[in-house]
């Protein structure tokens, strides 16, 4: 398999040719081959649909049905065979299109009538993504599974805007944390974190404001470095850079869109030197920008269908709404 145009270079990068042979695993289970009537739970990376792993794609190309969420990039739907049966199950603040107990029963009844399920998840699916969950009731109901594993934003998207989440000088040590508590569960233990060297909040935007002034006022400098990148890995990224008590004030100011990941540590001040990533805005401490400038697009995200897996005609499928506009045209 080969993917053209790595992220903002222009190149093309051989990646080894995925393999179907089957290996076995620590467990004892056998992995490698595509089973019919089992349930991937595949990570679709952060943004840039290059970012999905081999064997996510490997799986996804011979499919039969794929359920997939709101942060899945729509490029990666036109990688499934064109017979696959597509159903959108993406959740955003106040509406949920189906519930976690409709899901994970989808899930269990596309297997159990001897389909290969792919369950696309943006990011990783154990990482704020109710993969556990979805393992749970598929365990329960005696469904094989897999988990592919995804490139998470919480690291993704910092190295993106040049900000490394550990340094030996900076930040020995990180936590990650989601910017909202689902159910009646205990929120974060707040002192904990604002003890921590580095902080990464995924899916915080609208509650950044209370998420500063609670570490604030649990310890942490006012002055402590920060920053937020909206759009991740895509040639829409913005990063907004501050302190702990500017950030969210400056992130409101630009009208950052969702989704964002912010970083709270003196790494965030790395950003300043390392940046990399050629299509990113950059809003630096003291600049108003209130209307942020995008860089030159790149071309669009092509996948070549270079792969030992035996799959169907694949031809491009258009998502809902809701998931198009998550991501740009362009990545």
């Amino acid at each position: 398999m080969h993917v053209t145009g790595g992220a903002g270079s222009g190149t093309t990068a051989a990646v080894p040719t995925a393999r179907c042979d089957a290996r076995v695993s620590g467990a004892g289970r056998t992995i490698g081959a595509v089973r019919p009537g089992a349930v991937y739970l595949v990570g679709a990376g952060p943004g840039d649909p290059k970012l999905i792993t081999v064997r996510g794609l490997e799986v996804l190309r011979a499919s039969d049905v794929v359920v997939y969420d709101r942060l899945a990039h729509p490029a990666l739907l036109q990688e499934a065979p064109h017979a696959a049966e597509r159903i959108y199950a993406g959740k955003r603040p106040g509406h949920h299109t189906l519930r976690q107990e409709q899901i994970n029963t989808l899930l269990i009844d596309r297997a159990r009538g001897g389909a290969t399920v792919v369950r696309l998840k943006g990011g990783d699916p154990f990482v704020f993504g109710r993969g556990g969950e979805e393992c749970e009731a598929l365990r329960s109901a005696g469904v094989p599974f897999e988990v592919v594993p995804g490139v998470t934003a919480a690291i993704a998207v910092p190295a993106y805007a040049g900000i490394p989440v550990t340094h030996r000088r900076h930040g020995s040590a990180f936590a990650v944390v989601t910017g909202h508590v689902g159910g009646n569960r205990r929120g974060p233990d707040w002192s904990a974190l604002a003890r921590m060297p580095v902080l990464v909040v995924l899916m915080g935007l609208r509650a950044l404001p209370e998420t500063c002034r609670r570490l604030i006022a649990h310890g942490r400098d006012a002055r402590t470095p920060a920053a937020v990148v909206s759009l991740g890995t895509t040639a829409r990224q913005i990063t907004v850079t501050g302190t702990l008590g500017t950030i969210a004030q400056r992130a409101r100011a630009v009208a950052l869109p969702a989704p964002t990941v912010c970083i709270v540590g003196d790494v965030a001040r790395l950003g300043q030197t390392l940046r990399w990533f050629a299509p990113e805005r950059h809003v630096p401490e003291g600049s108003p920008g209130p209307s942020p400038i995008w860089g030159a697009p790149r071309p669009p995200a092509r996948l070549d269908a270079r792969s030992d897996i035996r799959t169907r005609t694949r031809t491009p499928a258009s998502a809902p709404a809701a998931c198009a506009a998550r991501w740009p045209d362009k990545v």
